[in-house]
């Protein structure tokens, strides 16, 4: 009887995957003719404590499968041929987490930052990979290995993908307001022409992405419906689609149920 029980489970099991493969594929088909992506795809990576809560495995195993989705959701952009990607790895605001697991998030981002550089899918398709943030209070270590990665891709005419580490949308656009007023004080303009000549270009021209499309599209996963701060000066005409899954668990369905929800979107930039 128990192996009847088993049989019928095993069954029930592989169908449901053949039902979740057909849909997955009939996704793909629709996106691929449709035609249309973003140009820059923003990424909110959220919920990799939770998942490894409901999981019942430990905290840090959560960060290390997060980093192995990223790597998946990669692959799945390049086989599209979205331009650019933005993905929001560290905050400012998770400085103030536990040590250990600060710790271990930049351990991670050192040995992926290493493996990018090496990874036959970024030089096969000229990806230009770059960490935006601030990384002053980052150790030697992780600093060099993105340094490492920086340089070895930074002729690559490809995909652009960010790495949002040590990132924050305010701190970004403070920066942005610092740079923009040396540039000019080194120029020699005064306080009051540079206050009565500034438009919101010359703070877009100094933002981490200033070389890069704004996000037409942005997914945050795990639930929460909030952008946390990211990409605030970029994002004022982007679309945004929150997905509940936590992050480790997004699967390539829920990547292409996003991108069909995008398509399907009448866009009009504030008219």
């Amino acid at each position: 009887m128990k192996a009847a029980v088993r049989t019928l489970q095993r069954a029930r099991t592989a169908a449901r995957g053949a039902l979740l493969w057909g849909y997955e594929q009939r996704l793909a088909r629709e996106v691929a003719a449709h035609g249309r992506l973003p140009r820059h795809l923003g990424l909110i990576l959220d919920g990799n404590r939770r998942y490894a809560r409901a999981a019942g495995i430990q905290r840090e195993l959560g960060h290390s499968f997060g980093a192995d989705k990223a790597h998946e959701v990669l692959q799945w952009c390049l086989e599209l041929g979205i331009p650019a990607a933005t993905i929001w790895v560290l905050s400012t605001d998770n400085a103030s987490r536990d040590k250990d697991e600060i710790a271990h998030i930049l351990m991670l981002l050192e040995q992926e930052a290493r493996n990018l550089a090496t990874d036959p899918r970024i030089h096969a398709n000229g990806v230009r990979v770059r960490a935006i943030g601030q990384h002053d209070q980052f150790p030697p270590t992780v600093l060099a290995a993105l340094r490492d990665l920086e340089e070895k891709t930074a002729h690559y005419q490809g995909m652009r993908l960010n790495i949002a580490v040590g990132y924050g949308g305010r701190e970004e656009i403070v920066d942005a307001v610092k740079a923009h007023l040396l540039s000019q004080a080194r120029a020699g303009a005064g306080l009051d022409e540079v206050a009565r000549s500034l438009r919101p270009d010359d703070i877009s021209a100094h933002l981490y992405t200033a070389d890069t499309p704004d996000p037409d599209f942005i997914i945050r996963t795990s639930g929460e419906i909030r952008l946390s701060g990211f990409m605030l000066w970029q994002s004022v005409y982007s679309e945004y689609y929150f997905c509940d899954v936590y992050w480790p668990g997004f699967r390539r369905v829920d990547f292409l149920r996003a991108l069909r929800d995008f398509q399907g979107r009448d866009r009009r930039f504030g008219k």
